[in-house]
């Protein structure tokens, strides 16, 4: 192994530092721009719900298109690196223009039909584009970690460094951008939840992400010799189906899919529930700042945790034993309901927080551990593949990473949109429940029923999911034993390529 080749520290930094203004961008618009589209300018619930359904579908099947041209790519970089120099300024321009957008509930308020259209057809059309120029920066920032480095120990420690950097980019947006709205918004002396101030802090944040994403193409190289014969852009989707072992993790990550709804719910319910809309008062009310901390908090230091342990697990148990046994995630994440469901009205508690603390840290662990492995597995599937037919699809099986995601997102806006519309909380009544928590209402004792539909979005699928999802991969091909044994022959066949080509 000692010809192996392999990434430098330096490297490793600029590409985590992408990783992190990618992830916070990714954040801005997954979480971000849902609650400024819900809370802030009041979209319809199915409105929205199709508008991020529809989008992400369309993302899902654009992403295998993008890996497949990215597995056609030849330069002078390679062939994830060009795309990683010159899409950040695209994604940027398109992740600002998704918030410049009128307001929903004022147009109906006044009976303006066509501004209402517009106001919707402006949130589908931006977001639909933003989808498309976010793919294009997304699968080369995965794909190029297998091309890095050809010691599958150093491929390993990179994934899990960026699942942990992708985490932190998460939460400096989650934690950040609604309460920063909220007090900008003051600044400018509007209403707690108008749009002003959303804009300019999401497009302060966006250009600020964008401009750290463009590390990743700066500081990176590829090393990894592409190998084998071109492939047209319909034998590399088929491809993805074709490898047994990558088409099982594709159907376990479709059945994924709820899991995203904790993404989609959980900064509305934070927000409402612990500080009745106004995510100022966790700053000056240190009780509610404290709660926050345990309870948002426990959920990222159990990703935070399990992603740093992942390497040393993975050196002790198979890649595959690790994925599998997130099953029992969906145990603490259930439970979360049921305290719901035992004190609907005094999770703020001290009690209730420390317990909904602990089980959150379960809930995020598991999370963190599916993240890691998924991608780990996904970079030994393109081993398997390059081992077995000489052909390496770094960006078509790195795309399935991003199909799997956007596609489950897809399917979570649909279900948490019925859902809010089922019980009201939608367009009009938001804004109605705004101004009255502005006037003293409590989220949680005057909008039981919003609360409630929250709370279980935010956990009961996701636990099912946890469940359900490890039953493709119990028959998961690759084995740490076989994958070394493919590695060891792919470095000797990559030196002997390049003795080829120097003689």
């Amino acid at each position: 192994m000692s010809s192996a080749k392999t990434y430098k520290p330096g490297e490793a930094i600029l590409y985590l530092t992408g990783m992190f203004g990618q992830n916070m961008i990714y954040n801005i618009i997954a979480t971000g721009l849902y609650f400024y589209f819900q809370n802030v300018i009041c979209l319809p619930a199915i409105a929205l719900g199709w508008i991020f359904a529809i989008a992400r579908v369309w993302d899902a099947v654009n992403d295998p298109m993008m890996g497949a041209i990215v597995d056609k790519t030849k330069t002078k970089w390679g062939k994830c690196r060009p795309y990683l120099l010159f899409a950040p300024p695209f994604i940027c321009l398109i992740t600002c223009v998704t918030f410049l957008n009128g307001n929903y509930a004022s147009a109906k308020e006044n009976g303006n039909s066509t501004a209402m259209f517009l106001i919707v057809a402006w949130a589908a059309i931006s977001y639909i584009l933003w989808g498309m120029s976010y793919t294009v920066g997304d699968i080369p920032l995965w794909g190029i970690i297998s091309r890095m480095s050809e010691v599958e120990k150093d491929r390993a420690k990179l994934i899990s460094l960026s699942r942990i950097i992708a985490s932190i980019g998460a939460a400096a947006v989650i934690v950040s951008i609604v309460a920063l709205s909220q007090a900008a918004n003051e600044a400018f002396g509007e209403s707690t939840n108008a749009q002003k101030g959303f804009i300019v802090v999401s497009i302060a944040m966006t250009v600020v992400a964008s401009l750290m994403f463009e590390c990743a193409g700066l500081g990176t190289k590829e090393r990894v010799p592409a190998g084998g014969e071109k492939k047209t852009m319909k034998q590399s989707i088929a491809l993805m189906w074709k490898c047994v072992p990558f088409r099982r993790l594709l159907i376990s990550g479709i059945l994924r899919s709820p899991m995203q709804l904790m993404m989609i719910v959980v900064l509305t319910l934070f927000t409402y529930y612990y500080c009745d809309g106004n995510l100022q008062t966790a700053f000056t009310e240190p009780k509610r700042l404290v709660i926050l901390i345990i309870v948002g908090g426990g959920y990222f230091i159990g990703q935070f945790i399990a992603m740093i342990l992942c390497p040393f697990l993975i050196s002790k148990m198979s890649v595959k034993t690790l994925y599998n046994s997130t099953a029992l995630t969906a145990i603490p994440t259930g439970l979360i309901f049921v305290t719901y469901l035992i004190a609907p009205q005094n999770l703020m508690d001290i009690k209730w927080v420390i317990i909904d603390g602990i089980l959150f840290v379960f809930s995020g662990a598991g999370f963190g551990v599916v993240n890691v492995a998924q991608s780990i597995m996904i970079s030994d599937c393109i081993d398997y593949e390059e081992f077995h037919n000489s052909y390496r699809p770094d960006g078509i099986f790195f795309s399935g990473q991003s199909f799997i995601t956007k596609f489950s997102a897809g399917i979570a806006s649909i279900i948490s949109a019925y859902v809010y519309n089922y019980v009201g909380y939608t367009d009009v009544n938001i804004d109605k429940m705004n101004k009255a928590l502005e006037n003293g209402a409590s989220f949680a004792r005057d909008y039981a029923q919003y609360s409630k539909a929250m709370w279980f979005i935010l956990t009961i699928p996701a636990a099912i999911a946890y469940a359900v999802a490890i039953i493709p991969t119990v028959k998961y091909e690759i084995s740490t034993k076989e994958h070394q044994k493919m590695l060891d022959a792919l470095v000797e066949r990559h030196s002997n390529m390049n003795s080829s080509e120097e003689n």
